[in-house]
């Protein structure tokens, strides 16, 4: 089978994330595709695309080779398995599955390896953890982490396409900053996410990670402040040298959303030393939450577990934006 033969499902289609991995999908040259939504949606048109109730019934008739979920963690846990069932290599972007053992957890520039061993489910990670593990995993490789620390600034999109409109309604003067997760007293379950499974993905279970998150007033792209402690000494130099070779990275001397939106690369700049601890180091990260942090990633890890993470494929997955893909 050629990967144009390849019958694919996008689910939860007409929302923001939806809208990106159908739109990538067709630059990428997929055609054999089916589009499905809500029950609310149902019956609407995407582009060329007629939108089709996304039921246990209709996504487990055996019909789809790959599917792509963009839904809520409700849905995913209903939906997901009937595909599987059927056959169906699913990539999931809610937080259903993520943590559970042998689902596997992948960012193909960090654990493409991971993307081989799912037994139907490969969850896509949380979009701050996306490019988080990206700028960590040079740094563990070559000199090894000891602490992290991150404050996040993620845009309305993130928080799906009525965030989206609410904010576009809104007078300059209402725009504020937001924590708009589950509480639980302590932790927005956003800070437990992306430390979980920032943990996950680069396979070090005790690391400390202490993370803050904020919603702001931003369309689109995230960003994120970084405070690294090592386990060896590394340069500002040095570490600016590892980021900017690492697969997917991008480097900016000021990283900034809007430079993110519609790129494929993570920006990675305002790399300094932390003097306040030993073998400290801060960075700024700037990247587009549709694309590489939900649905670039997602195609990423359906072309490595579709094909085999060949070597020739493992190059071709690194060199994101190469083709303008």
């Amino acid at each position: 089978m050629t990967d144009a033969d390849l019958r694919i499902g996008v689910v939860g289609a007409g929302g923001a994330v939806g809208r990106v991995t159908l739109q990538l999908l067709l630059l990428r040259g997929y055609r054999n595709i089916r589009t499905f939504g809500s029950w609310r949606s149902a019956g609407g048109r995407i582009g060329d695309f007629e939108i089709e109730e996304a039921t246990q019934v209709a996504l487990g008739a055996g019909e789809l080779d790959v599917c792509f979920f963009s839904v809520g963690t409700e849905a995913s846990r209903e939906l997901v398995p009937a595909a599987v069932a059927a056959g169906a290599v699913c990539i999931d972007k809610s937080s259903a599955f993520r943590l559970e053992d042998g689902v596997p957890l992948v960012v193909p520039e960090v654990n493409p390896e991971r993307a081989l061993e799912h037994t139907g489910i490969i969850a896509n990670p949380n979009c701050c953890a996306i490019p988080l593990a990206m700028a960590l995993k040079p740094l563990r490789d070559a000199v090894g982490l000891r602490r992290v620390r991150v404050a996040t600034y993620q845009s309305v999109s993130g928080a799906g396409s009525d965030a989206i409109e609410r904010l576009r309604q809104e007078r300059p003067e209402e725009h504020e900053l937001r924590m708009d997760w589950p509480f639980d007293g302590v932790e927005f379950d956003e800070e437990v996410k992306l430390r979980e499974e920032t943990r996950k993905i680069l396979e070090l279970p005790n690391l400390p990670i202490s993370a803050t998150t904020v919603r702001v007033p931003v369309m689109v792209g995230h960003a994120e402040a970084v405070w690294v402690e090592t386990e060896q000494r590394i340069s500002p130099a040095g570490a600016k040298k590892l980021l900017t070779d690492a697969p997917g990275m991008q480097y900016e001397q000021v990283p900034r959303p809007s430079k993110a939106v519609g790129i494929d690369e993570v920006l990675v700049g305002r790399v300094r030393e932390d003097p306040t601890v030993d073998n400290g180091l801060v960075l700024f990260l700037a990247c587009d939450n549709l694309r590489k942090g939900a649905a670039l990633n997602a195609v990423q890890i359906v072309e490595l577990s579709w094909r085999g993470a060949t070597p020739r494929l493992l190059r071709a997955v690194r060199d994101v934006g190469a083709s303008g893909g």
